[in-house]
């Protein structure tokens, strides 16, 4: 009985951050429409009323994950370009490395937020978008950055800008997918991958050389 009621006397953030993590990991492994509720609870060493006590629905319950791991991605890509006294391109490193570092320590989390979140339609959709375009944010204005500092870099526009950041955060996407399915693919790795196919890229950019077809 003493155990039982210093269960009951754990705070509400306590209480709804075990549901959350059990909701990631169920909705990772099985996608939102097979995802129960029951095994919810149980992952959370909670009853299933108290789950809807917390969190009202499923569909709630799954919004509230998608943004959570969400805010938790967004605050390390944040950490990792926020030190001004790097260079552009190290700040842009420092970035890509964070992304695929979260990305490889929290493969259920990336799995809910890249896969689930995008494939179950209104209003998960949208709250993925979000993200992604913050996420965008940042690199476009590392990339304005160091558009700025560069010479000759006149000739990159801030469509150019917009549609580099776009695809850049698209690969990301992608490669941090792979790199969490194939054994041996390092959060380091993928990021240094990506970094050295975009940055030669946004080289030849700045010196206003251009790719065309003939």
């Amino acid at each position: 009985m003493a155990d039982g009621a210093k269960a009951r006397r754990l705070p509400r953030a306590v209480r709804e951050r075990q549901m959350l993590d059990a909701a990631v990991r169920s909705f990772a492994r099985h996608g939102y429409q097979t995802a129960s509720m029951d095994e919810i609870a149980e992952l959370a060493g909670v009853s299933k009323p108290l789950v809807y006590l917390y969190l009202n629905s499923k569909e709630e319950l799954f919004t509230a994950c998608i943004r959570r791991e969400a805010g938790a991605l967004l605050a390390a890509v944040a950490a990792g370009v926020e030190d001004r006294e790097l260079s552009p391109d190290e700040r842009l490193w420092a970035g890509l490395l964070a992304f695929f570092t979260y990305a490889a320590e929290h493969p259920d989390s990336w799995v809910v937020l890249s896969r689930q979140a995008r494939t179950q339609g209104e209003p998960f959709a949208t709250e993925a978008s979000r993200m992604r375009e913050e996420i965008a944010a940042y690199v476009a204005g590392l990339i304005g950055e160091a558009a700025r500092e560069a010479h000759g870099a006149a000739g990159i526009t801030e469509r150019d800008v917009t549609a580099l950041a776009q695809a850049l955060v698209g690969s990301a996407e992608s490669l941090a997918t792979w790199a969490n399915e194939t054994p041996g693919v390092t959060a380091k790795e993928a990021a240094a991958t990506l970094m050295n196919f975009a940055w030669a890229g946004l080289g030849n950019l700045m010196k206003s050389e251009r790719w065309s077809p003939r």
